[in-house]
């Protein structure tokens, strides 16, 4: 069956070409202008010789150019390839070499390492910088229709982050994309024409592409951007455009949560927000639906998964500290190491099928036979279930803290750190230990002026929990390593040496 997911735009053009679709400060491309561009990139790209299923790598911030090129790709039957911008020249040579991308479309502002890495790769490299794209596609004709695509045909390839080797690149195709954009606007976000979603998360990434973009311009509503996350921007942006929906990760409520000017800015229109790309704490979710009259909406999903799997429905029941329960039209289990349904109440890891499982990893068929066993994807991460079916993820497998043979899931402590007043974000990591193999370890970064000692953090968690799990070894740091969504690295954070 033919489907090609760059009829998101030309849908919603038939409805509203005036309408606004995407947004960034003064400048503004409604859908009408959106469809026309995107359809000469394609003109473009078939110039170039870009055939049906050919890879092209876009390697561009959030600007308006990211959805024409995204969709015009799309619409000339190639597949996108979504860079982050801030990759370094062997990673983005590895990124074309192993998608066998012949073509990278890349912003001027990160052109030097790219064209080495291109170079490198054997690729051709278009260079984009602001209006410049829209001036050079002004020149070629329209290229009328969509591609000849199937629904099970690849639209994306998006590369994991690689915490366990070298990135694996997950296969996610048409009906992949167009299926979970449909159902997380439908159910989740409840989102209409001519709503406003305040585009802060990279559109590179999966969350914000599909959850952001794909979702919001498919109902014909405003997606305002934000090339790089700042609480006052954003505040700022939410104001100005009377945004309607945020999406972001934790760490991003807690900034905008503390923001010294929070409350001069009117952020009224604010209806959904949704979380998801780490746990959210408690104290967080509370602190910012108090503090900005909004509903939080914690969810989970992986690049594997396009990637919404679960989320707590606005229609519903929230229940803080949930993922809540899968989506329509896909199930999840939690497992045990034999693939095993383990009870509910006990932990084990989670397991999905459905309409949004990736078709695999690229040229990788050992890697995807093996996270594809018995039909269900594995994630990696480890949940219980209640007794209303909603989900609580404990931590990811390689997360666990192994302490003198009990499981620890930082998740766990890190609820009781953020629940501290002083305390702005902690991460849990285990530190090497000679008798127990590991110590449960927090880096702590402190709100401004405050000042605590170490043992009194360990203090307040031992009073708290098990006392195998509070951590004995506490260090502050100004503040986390964070990735380009502002995911929390626990990998990039520097440890105490063996203790």
């Amino acid at each position: 069956m033919g489907l090609n997911l760059a009829s998101i735009v030309t849908d919603s053009t038939e409805r509203g070409a005036d309408d606004p679709a995407i947004r960034l400060g003064d400048v503004e491309l409604s859908f009408g202008a959106l469809d026309d561009y995107s359809a000469r990139l394609a003109t473009m790209l078939g110039e170039l010789g870009l055939e049906r299923g050919d890879r092209v790598g876009v390697m561009l911030p959030n600007v308006p150019e990211f959805p024409i090129a995204y969709y015009g790709v799309l619409r000339a039957g190639g597949v996108v390839v979504p860079m982050n911008v801030l990759l370094k020249r062997r990673e983005i040579a590895f990124y074309l070499e192993d998608s066998g991308a012949k073509l990278l479309l890349v912003w001027h502002g990160f052109a030097e390492e790219a064209r080495e890495g291109a170079a490198e790769a054997g690729a051709e490299l278009i260079e984009i910088e602001a209006g410049g794209l829209e001036a050079k596609l002004a020149e070629l004709e329209a290229t009328p229709g969509l591609a000849d695509t199937a629904e099970e045909d690849t639209a994306v390839i998006l590369y994991t982050s690689g915490t366990t080797g070298k990135p694996k690149g997950a296969e996610l195709t048409h009906a992949n994309l167009s299926r979970n954009a449909e159902v997380s606007s439908r159910t989740t976000s409840e989102i209409a024409p001519r709503d406003v979603v305040l585009g802060a998360l990279p559109l590179f990434h999966s969350f914000g592409q599909t959850v952001g973009m794909n979702a919001s311009l498919r109902v014909g509503a405003c997606l305002t951007l934000v090339p790089k996350f700042d609480p006052g921007d954003a505040l700022e942006t939410m104001q100005r455009d009377g945004v309607t929906h945020f999406y972001g990760v934790p760490t991003m409520f807690g900034a905008l949560l503390h923001h010294p000017d929070r409350e001069k800015f009117d952020t009224s229109n604010l209806r959904i927000c949704i979380t998801g790309g780490a746990s959210m704490p408690v104290e967080v979710l509370h602190g910012f639906e108090g503090a900005f009259g909004t509903k939080v909406l914690e969810g989970y999903g992986l690049s594997e998964t396009s990637p919404l799997a679960c989320t707590n429905h606005p229609d519903k029941e929230r229940k803080a500290g949930s993922i809540g329960t899968p989506i329509e039209g896909v199930e999840m289990q939690v497992v045990d190491e034999n693939d095993n349904p383990v009870a509910q109440g006990e932990v084990g890891e989670i397991v999905i099928r459905g309409h949004n499982v990736m078709k695999g990893y690229w040229q990788r068929p050992d890697a995807t036979e093996e996270a594809m066993r018995g039909g269900w994807f594995h994630s990696g991460d480890m949940a219980r279930t209640d007794e209303d079916g909603y989900f609580y993820i404990v931590d990811r497998k390689k997360d666990l803290i192994i302490r003198g043979g009990y499981n620890v899931y930082p998740r766990e402590v890190e609820e009781v750190l953020y629940e501290h007043p002083k305390i702005r974000e902690a991460a849990v990591v285990g530190v090497p230990h000679d008798e127990w193999g590991e110590e449960i370890g927090a880096a702590v970064v402190l709100h401004d002026g405050e000042e605590l000692a170490p043992e009194e953090i360990s203090t307040y968690v031992k009073e708290r929990i098990a006392a195998y799990k509070y951590p004995r070894v506490v260090w502050f740091l100004d503040e986390l390593p964070k990735g380009p969504t502002g995911k929390i690295l626990k990998r990039e954070i520097e440890t105490p040496a063996a203790v």
